[in-house]
């Protein structure tokens, strides 16, 4: 991923450097236990951790030479280590540091993102309960609908991406797996308690059925998470893009001093921030496919994945760290209009109660069809003429027969939509 839309945690696990200390980190391990095991000697072990060392230009030279990257970096550990060199590996196939070594990125980078959401639900919990009592309009298919709070919006993303967290702590779980099997994963030639003992090591659970790979239906979930998470993200994004349309104005991003929207315009706020994170969701969502793909190897394994996940895992991670982050900026510095969400409450003459009307009509004797019919009529005129929607429905005869001013002025009243706010923010957060 690009410097851009990149942030320096999340980018070192995937530099080469972090890459070959991983994998120098799992030989000494497995070379550990395979010295209590007395299949290698000990003074291998201790070399291994003595002098154990790998230059990244030295190994990338040796294998423009013999194409395989794992065979490049056990030459250049073993010009360090020395004869004792010839014990390291012993039983193990390139797979066995691949999976392990992805295993261990994988969790490192899940705990990052994870701890991105946890901001991310403070910064919309804080300001759900400064708007809990925001009036506003809310909307479906883009139209007007009933009126809402800006808290309840804000809480049902909140606990939106609660469900995220959830879902990333199981997709975390199912990726740190470790797997030290030998050729197609029978341990022929190795002992599984040297898989016990790197696992371990590395807080990684064991791998029950590997063959040469670890299934990769494992990293099908992780991905298939991000881009749910992802998916989350722009719906919040383009939430805040309309609310800071010219004609919405209830909400919009925070302007810095300096801060120029146009190089034409100089009259522009644009909401840049969430338009970005619209557009980054989508590379995101765009690696969910190739990791379900990479589920199908043949037989015990074939290469197919391994191009892939070496583009998708640094990208994918990189890119949702990113995009967290933001995300938590624009909510956390979010400016709010209360008053153009009064204003566009009121913008249809009461039409938002018309549902209210409709059913108080039914409780009062009206059929069903005949309540709609009525209170559609008028609503229709109050929409045409921008009208009062209330003094239409009074001069109406038929609706006049069964709801008089006092009662019919009962029904325009906003407290009726807001009368629940406090059981729903109660479940979403707590007592």
């Amino acid at each position: 991923m690009i410097p851009r839309y990149s942030r320096p945690e999340m980018t070192a696990i995937w530099e080469p450097e972090n890459r070959f200390r991983i994998w120098l980190e799992i030989e000494q391990h497995a070379c550990d236990a395979q010295a209590r095991l007395g299949v290698i000697p000990e003074e291998a072990a201790r070399a291994l951790r003595e002098r154990g060392k790998f230059e990244v230009a030295r190994i990338e030279a040796i294998e423009d030479e013999v194409k395989h990257d794992v065979i490049a970096f056990l030459t250049n550990l073993a010009e360090h280590v020395g004869p004792e060199a010839r014990f390291i590996h012993q039983g193990m196939t390139s797979s066995d540091v691949l999976d392990t070594c992805l295993a261990v990125q994988l969790t490192r980078a899940a705990d990052i993102l994870l701890e991105d959401l946890e901001a991310l639900l403070r910064v919309l919990k804080r300001r759900a309960i400064e708007h809990k009592n925001t009036l506003c309009v809310g909307r479906s298919h883009g139209i007007h609908a009933e009126p809402t709070t800006f808290g309840l919006k804000l809480a049902g993303y909140y606990a939106e991406f609660r469900r995220n967290l959830r879902r990333l702590k199981s997709a975390r779980r199912d990726i740190a797996t470790c797997a030290i099997s030998g050729a197609v994963g029978t341990y022929a030639n190795i002992d599984p308690a040297v898989e016990e003992h790197v696992a371990g090591a590395l807080g990684l659970e064991i791998e029950p059925v590997s063959t040469q790979v670890i299934p990769r239906d494992r990293h099908a979930q992780f991905f298939a998470t991000l881009g749910v998470i992802a998916s989350s993200v722009e719906r919040l994004a383009i939430e805040i893009r309309h609310l800071q349309r010219t004609e919405v104005g209830e909400a919009e991003e925070f302007f810095s001093p300096g801060q120029k929207g146009s190089s034409a315009m100089p009259h522009k706020r644009n909401p840049v921030l969430s338009e970005n994170l619209s557009g980054l969701a989508r590379i995101v969502r765009s690696h969910v496919t190739p990791a379900l793909e990479n589920v199908a190897l043949w037989h015990e394994r074939d290469i197919s994945h391994s191009s892939v996940e070496r583009m998708i895992a640094p990208d994918a991670t990189i890119t949702l760290d990113f995009i967290l982050a933001r995300l938590k900026g624009v909510i956390d510095k979010l400016i709010v209009y209360p008053d153009a969400m009064a204003e566009n409450l009121d913008r249809l003459g009461g039409l938002i109660f018309s549902e209210r009307v409709l059913l108080a009509l039914t409780q009062a004797g009206m059929s069903r069809e005949d309540a709609y019919a009525a209170v559609q009529r008028n609503a229709m005129e109050a929409w045409k003429k921008r009208g009062d929607f209330r003094g239409l429905l009074e001069a109406d005869a038929d609706v006049a027969k069964h709801l008089d001013g006092d009662a019919l002025g009962a029904l325009f009243d906003l407290g009726g939509h807001t009368r629940h706010v406090d059981m729903i923010f109660a479940r979403v957060f707590g007592e």
